[in-house]
Order: structure tokens, then sequence, then C-alpha cells
């Protein structure tokens, strides 16, 4: 009994930390393709890079990790909102297969760049003492670190759902995504309500990839690396649907975390049988899709 106690507390906790680092990375990716109709398959680019600053910043100029967090998110956010103007909003308009075919060769360029930069080799993860620490918690060590990443998973799921569902940005978008001609008709700024809202899910992915180093190491695949889990909630959440995608993202981290735990050697692809089973049940009709 000791031993099913044990293992439930290990599975929830680890499951649901390395769920809630999948949704801040992913549900960038659920805005801009299920609100503004945005293959982004570079999204993943934007994640490690804000996981090589918050390292860079934390191992080599010792900056304390919750300062070294807040700058990386920053900086990500700033350089995104340059690309947008460059790059994507030349895109918004285009076939889902020109999206893809230009994002994929961004994420190629932005793996050779991190290669190049920092080297082939995993970056160092480092903690503060306080995240390091580790504590009972119903029988069994958990680190604290884990503790904080629900926190804050939990913290940005709120504020995001107030965003979306109780601001008139929220309301604009959602207005701009349904009817573009008629939201510009009545005075929105679509262009802008774009650009916000690409900015906003890729500092999201910059912030999932800053905290989430502890658990997704950094190193120049991460785009490639985990662009699968990413799609994997996308695609379960529905596109756009944000409460949808926290769901799924706990889900698949406790699916997958119990998957390891219990068979190590094949646990790896437990996870994906969950895809294919939720998959077929909601073709099937088992499940009704709901937007944000």
């Amino acid at each position: 009994m000791e031993y099913v106690a044990r293992s439930i507390t290990f599975i929830a906790i680890y499951g649901i930390s390395y769920g809630m680092v999948i949704f801040l990375i992913s549900i960038g990716l659920v805005i801009t393709m299920g609100l503004m109709r945005v293959v982004n398959l570079a999204h993943g680019a934007f994640a490690a890079l804000g996981g090589y600053f918050c390292t860079y910043l934390v191992t080599t100029h010792s900056v304390p990790f919750f300062a070294a967090v807040i700058f990386a998110t920053a900086a990500v956010a700033i350089i995104s909102l340059g690309m947008e103007k460059a790059i994507y909003t030349r895109i918004y308009k285009a076939t889902e297969l020109d999206q893809v075919l230009l994002t994929i060769g961004l994420m190629f360029v932005a793996v050779a760049g991190l290669n190049f930069l920092f080297g082939p080799n995993v970056q160092p993860s480092r903690l503060s003492p306080t995240l390091e620490a580790n504590i009972d918690l119903l029988g069994r060590s958990v680190q604290v670190y884990r503790l904080f990443i629900v926190a804050i998973g939990a913290v940005v799921v709120a504020g995001l759902w107030f965003l979306f569902e109780n601001t008139s940005f929220g309301a604009r978008l959602r207005a701009a995504v349904d009817n573009r001609p008629m939201a510009q008709a009545i005075g929105i700024d679509v262009a802008s309500l774009y650009s916000k809202a690409f900015v906003l899910g890729s500092g999201l992915a910059a912030f999932g990839g800053a905290v989430g180093y502890g658990m997704l190491p950094i190193e120049p695949l991460y785009p490639f690396k985990y662009l699968t889990i990413i799609m994997i909630v996308v695609a379960l959440s529905g596109f756009g649907n944000m409460k949808g995608a926290a769901i799924v993202s706990v889900l698949v981290g406790i699916v997958d975390t119990a998957g390891r735990y219990f068979f190590p050697t094949y646990g790896a692809f437990v996870v994906y049988g969950f895809l294919i089973v939720y998959l077929l049940l909601r073709i099937e009709g088992g499940f009704k899709r709901k937007s944000a």
C-alpha cells in the first residue's frame, strides 16, 4: 500500500509539472494555429532560445534564476516581434503548405545557429538552492522545483483564461479571427492585434523553455526534439482551445511519466499509444471538441 501511495505521489507531482512545462511551450502554437491560422513549426525555436538565454545568464554570469527567466522571456519576445514584422506577416494569408515550408526552414536555421553559437552539447542546468531543495510530501521526497513549476503553470493558465475571456484584447482577437473584414470595418487594428498575439505566444514559449530547462535539457536539437510532443498537445486539445491545451498537457505529462515509471525500457512509447487511442475515440465520436 505504501508503494502505491508513493508511486501515485511521484507520478502526480512529476507528471503535472512536466505537463505544465509542455503547456507553457505549446500554448503559443495553440494560439497561432488555432486563432491566427498560422502553422509555425519553428515555434520550438523560441522555447530553445529562451532556455539558452536563461542557462547562459545563470551559469556564465551568475544571474539569479528568476531574473534570468524574466530577461530571457523579454529578449525572445522582442526578437519575435522583429521576426513577425519581417517574416511572419508575409505568410498570414499564404497556404498551409507555404507556411510549413517556410517555418520548417526557419527551424533548420535556428538549429544550425544554436549549434554554431553554443556548441552541440547539452547546456548545464543550474537552479537556485531553494528550488533544488527537496521536501517530504505524502511519504515521498519531492524537489521544490517541481512544485514551483506546478504553481507557476497554474498562475499562467488563470492569467490566460482571464486575458482571453474577460478583456477587450481577447474579445477583439476572437472577433478578428471570426470575421477579419468586419473587425477592420468597426475599427479594430487587426495587424497590431496579430502582432501582440504572436509576441505573446513566442514569449510564453521562451518562458516555458527558461523555467523548464531543469526538465527539458537545452541543446541545439531542442526545436526538433520537442516538436512532436507540442504538436500532440495542439492536435488533441483542438486548435485555439486554451483550456483543452492545459488539460491535455497535464494528461500527456502524467501518461508519459507513468509509462516511464512503470515500464522504464518502453515507457517512452506509452504516450504515443495514448495519442492513437485518444484520436480513434475522438474520430468515433467519443469526445466533442469545444472552442476557447
